[in-house]
């Protein structure tokens, strides 16, 4: 920056602000704003007599809504508006980075330190900091006989586990020699991920043949995919799930795995849309099956109801639900799961 530009803190709840944001943003090809920004943490500008020229936030590491007005584009702008952003994290404790954006920026972030991790034709997908790919490629534990073994995978958010859950990964082990159960790591759900984690290793702490690991920051987020430049929530899927394909295939060839496999979805159109967009996408690298829901008497097993039932205090309705471990962790944790619901935390999907 020059002595004439100045670095601000934006609180997109001021209406002077807000309209200079979108207004950069919308001439700048990114559409479809929200009134009042919910999927932020924080927002920059830089400022040349009193106009924004510059612009960007985040949201937990995620870097998004990035923009430089047309008539500052070739200079520092760019560099200076990502190292504020950086800088700031920083300061907050935060040493790891992604950012999604248009194919087109590609080679901006790529000349500012970050690495492409996955490309689709709309979007790409980046990282820099402190972690990579390959860090947790390599964290994740192997076999003897990784390279000979018939491995599969399963990508679950068990908000909570369930028996669907277990037996969506019984049925892995016995078409598979070995089953990675991937727990996602982000932190957005009913019960949190250490909570998620650890009922996840004890539902499954009887077979040998399966290990629980967190996924990191590298089974893709649909919560934290940037939608503003796509116009329908099911082409954000669809091109989400790509990204995520791309990546997941990355992650699969350095691990043997050969095959995925996918819970049945009746109740999430998102996640059923998930589910094909997968399917459309992995093979011929991975192969792809869907395992019909466990049903537990005449009812469809699925962590919507159990949540349900923990909101209205009807856990002894779901105790075939779910596994013992889960069970006694939801009657010890009532009290607390309820104050989490009450305070808007996730009931739906799975």
């Amino acid at each position: 920056m020059n002595y004439s530009q100045q670095l601000k803190q934006l609180n997109l709840k001021e209406l002077h602000y807000y309209k200079q944001w979108a207004a950069l943003l919308t001439q700048e090809g990114i559409e479809g704003l929200p009134q009042v920004p919910v999927d932020v943490d924080g927002c920059l500008g830089i400022f040349e007599d009193q106009q924004l020229i510059a612009t960007g936030a985040y949201q937990k590491n995620v870097l998004k809504y990035i923009a430089v007005d047309a008539n500052y584009q070739g200079g520092k702008l760019f560099n200076d508006i990502i190292s504020a952003l950086i800088n700031t994290l920083t300061q907050q404790g935060v040493f790891h980075f992604f950012v999604f954006t248009k194919p087109i920026y590609r080679q901006s972030f790529e000349f500012v330190g970050f690495k492409l991790l996955a490309q689709t034709s709309l979007a790409v997908l980046l990282e820099a900091g402190d972690a990579s790919l390959q860090q947790f490629i390599a964290q994740v534990p192997r076999l003897e006989n990784q390279s000979t073994a018939t491995i599969s995978a399963i990508v679950m958010n068990a908000n909570p586990f369930t028996l669907g859950h277990r037996y969506l990964v019984t049925q892995a082990t016995q078409k598979s020699d070995f089953v990675y159960v991937f727990v996602v790591s982000q932190d957005v759900s009913l019960f949190t991920t250490e909570e998620r984690f650890k009922l996840v290793q004890q539902g499954l702490s009887d077979l040998p043949n399966v290990i629980v690991v967190q996924s990191s920051d590298y089974m893709v987020s649909y919560a934290t995919f940037p939608s503003y430049f796509l116009p329908e929530s099911q082409d954000i899927i669809e091109y989400q799930t790509a990204l995520d394909a791309q990546l997941f295939k990355k992650i699969a060839a350095q691990l043997n795995i050969q095959q995925r496999f996918l819970g049945e979805e009746p109740f999430s159109k998102t996640t059923a849309l998930y589910n094909q967009a997968l399917k459309a996408t992995l093979p011929p690298e991975i192969t792809v099956e869907v395992i019909p829901r466990l049903k537990a008497a005449t009812q469809t097993i699925s962590a919507t109801q159990v949540r349900k039932a923990i909101q209205n205090g009807t856990i002894e309705t779901i105790h075939t639900f779910v596994p013992e471990t889960t069970y006694q962790f939801i009657k010890q944790n009532q009290a607390i799961l309820q104050a989490r619901i009450q305070k808007g935390m996730q009931v739906d999907g799975n």
